[in-house]
């Protein structure tokens, strides 16, 4: 009995540690589920500047010139040019580094889009988007502007001078003034021909002493300059053909000329929605589709292949970088003429040195001819020669007018296959 009273004591007192064993789980358990989540990672302001160079990484700096000489400088991203202007997200990239030294004007539905050297702007009916203004570069054609359309301070003398200025472009004034748009075009051709003018002129100056100092001694230091003149000019020539030949590109289409017309086609759209909704919406619009209306309803059809304008704005232009085109190729056909003129010169020297060294290799035959002789003789062979009194003299005379005939001989035979120079 006493054996089965222990035994049993065993059991429940292994059952008694199993049971707490097991709790004792359950309670680690639940304490690891029901821990609190690990505190947040602190924000640092690095991380706060990194996260803000990303968003503004797509800002740039912009300048908003419009028709009536409001301007601000603003920093803008693709998004907000491209709701502002009504372009594609291609046009934007156009106008980027990547392009930076191509030259394009592309009409689209609502805007120009201009990309000509430093030049990078895009152009609506009402106003100017203009890229990077703040360069020593463009800051020309920001003063053109200025210039050309003057800030006046009262807002209802902006209003009506607008609306003077676009009565002159819907009505008799498309013959006489230009419209807004083309106006901003011709102020960045002017620049831009202006600079590749000045470029012209300091390639011509740095140009013709360099090649008349080459004429007279060809040096390693002036043939350094010939070819650092000459990666100039291919540089330079690149950049007027690639104007020219956008110039060029409008005016053998005359649809691209046409849908350059931002301020004909805003009209147009302007008094169509008037007839549809038959209301105005504004002071200005008004103004703008009662001249329409008066002056262009018959001839709207003519109106929009009437290219006139654009195409003698454009043909002068191209005319004149057609000039510095030509001026550039002067510059190159007198570098070749100056290469081949040095060439000559360099070949001339050549022949030469080549009828030196022949002169020289028939005398070294002769001398040669002569060590032969002087050295059979000067053998050990018994002769009866050496007995005779004064031979010496005799010989070497002998041996020495052979080896001058020989030598003449020679350099006649040269002299009458024309070897050498007359």
């Amino acid at each position: 009995m006493g054996e089965g009273h222990l035994s049993f004591r065993r059991l429940t007192s292994i059952r008694h540690r199993k049971k707490r064993t097991a709790r004792k789980d359950e309670a680690e358990t639940s304490l690891i589920s029901s821990s609190p989540p690990p505190p947040p990672t602190p924000i640092t302001p690095a991380a706060v500047v990194s996260k803000a160079k990303k968003k503004a990484g797509g800002t740039r700096l912009w300048m908003r010139f419009d028709r009536t000489g409001a301007m601000e400088v603003v920093e803008c991203d693709k998004s907000t040019i491209i709701k502002r202007a009504s372009v594609p997200a291609r046009d934007l990239r156009i106008l980027g580094p990547v392009f930076s030294h191509s030259s394009n004007i592309l009409a689209r539905e609502k805007a120009i889009v201009v990309n000509l050297e430093v030049i990078k702007l895009i152009v609506t009916a009402e106003e100017v988007l203009l890229l990077d203004p703040l360069r020593p570069e463009v800051l020309p054609f920001v003063e053109r502007l200025k210039q050309q359309f003057p800030q006046s301070t009262d807002v209802s003398e902006n209003v009506l001078q607008s609306s003077v200025l676009l009565d002159q472009e819907t009505g008799e004034g498309l013959q006489s003034e230009l419209p807004f748009e083309f106006q901003v075009l011709e102020i960045a051709l002017e620049v831009i021909c202006s600079l590749l003018d000045t470029s012209v002129d300091a390639l011509e100056t740095e140009a013709w002493p360099v090649l008349d100092e080459l004429t007279k001694n060809v040096s390693t230091e002036n043939l350094e300059y010939v070819r650092s003149l000459k990666s100039n000019l291919t540089r330079l020539l690149a950049r007027v053909q690639k104007v020219r030949d956008e110039i060029e590109h409008l005016l053998d289409d005359n649809e691209d000329m046409a849908d350059l017309y931002l301020t004909r086609k805003w009209i147009q759209q302007s008094q169509q929605s008037e007839a549809d909704l038959g209301e105005t919406s504004s002071y200005l619009l008004s103004r703008v589709t009662s001249n329409k209306s008066s002056s262009m309803v018959t001839s709207s059809t003519k109106d929009n292949d009437n290219v006139e304008d654009l195409e003698m704005l454009l043909e002068a232009y191209f005319m004149q970088l057609e000039g510095m085109r030509n001026r550039i190729l002067t510059v190159r056909e007198y570098i070749d003429d100056t290469e081949d003129y040095v060439n000559i010169q360099l070949d001339n020297q050549r022949n030469e040195m080549i009828q030196l060294q022949l002169t020289l290799t028939i005398a070294s035959f002769a001398i040669t001819a002569n060590t032969l002789l002087v050295s059979l003789f000067g053998m050990n062979i018994p002769m009866p020669l050496y007995k005779m009194d004064d031979v010496f003299g005799y010989f070497l005379s002998s041996v020495t007018a052979v080896c001058v005939v020989l030598f003449l001989l020679t350099l006649g035979y040269a002299w009458w296959k024309r070897l050498l120079g007359s």
